[in-house]
């Protein structure tokens, strides 16, 4: 991977494209456009199958290089959740994810420079928010930081007031886990080293 044959990051993210530039991968983004909505089964295989298909989705117009879909969902006692439709949406799920713990479920896969699914995997962390008032619930949506955002959250940005712990990957909450991503880049062979 260097700069005249950059990795393909299947997202329009700025998140994710934030996390590849903080570790210097020369990355190119091409957004994928896979309906995410109506999203129902087990968390891990749909973040999974979203992210394949959104790296196999765009094949053609990255032919060549190696390409990393990535999909991320919240999961609150088995109730799957992407990102809010609006304000009244934002507000269920913070108000679900009030006083609660949750999952973080954040599927990858890499697409070879033939086209070939070369590897899938799935990283999960568990959040734990604190109790939440009504008027921090509407303050935060007033911000607009939950849109756009699994979960109605940024755990980087304003909306790191609301978590207390987590368990497992930070970079996952944010939007793509960084030390599995680069162990993946590495096993395939897209990386031959890391750092570069």
């Amino acid at each position: 991977m260097t700069n005249e044959n950059p990795l393909i990051l299947a997202s329009q993210s700025p998140r994710r494209k934030r996390l590849l530039q903080q570790l210097r991968i020369p990355f190119k983004a091409i957004p994928s456009h896979i309906p995410e909505e109506g999203m129902v089964g087990d968390p891990q295989g749909l973040a999974v199958q979203l992210a394949s298909e959104k790296a196999l989705s765009i094949r053609d117009k990255a032919e060549a290089h190696w390409i990393l879909g990535a999909d991320t969902i919240v999961e609150i006692n088995g109730d799957v959740r992407g990102k809010p439709k609006d304000e009244a949406d934002a507000a269920a799920m913070l108000g679900r994810l009030s006083g609660q713990r949750h999952r973080v479920v954040t599927g990858f896969s890499l697409v070879n420079p033939m086209g070939i699914l070369a590897h899938s995997e799935v990283v999960v962390t568990e959040v734990q928010v604190k109790q939440l008032t009504p008027q921090e619930i509407q303050a935060y949506i007033r911000t607009g930081e939950p849109f756009g955002k699994a979960g109605s959250y940024a755990i980087q940005g304003i909306g790191a007031f609301m978590v207390e712990a987590i368990s497992g990957s930070y970079t996952n909450v944010v939007g793509l886990p960084l030390c599995a991503v680069v162990r993946a880049l590495v096993a395939t062979g897209a990386l031959k080293q890391f750092p570069l």
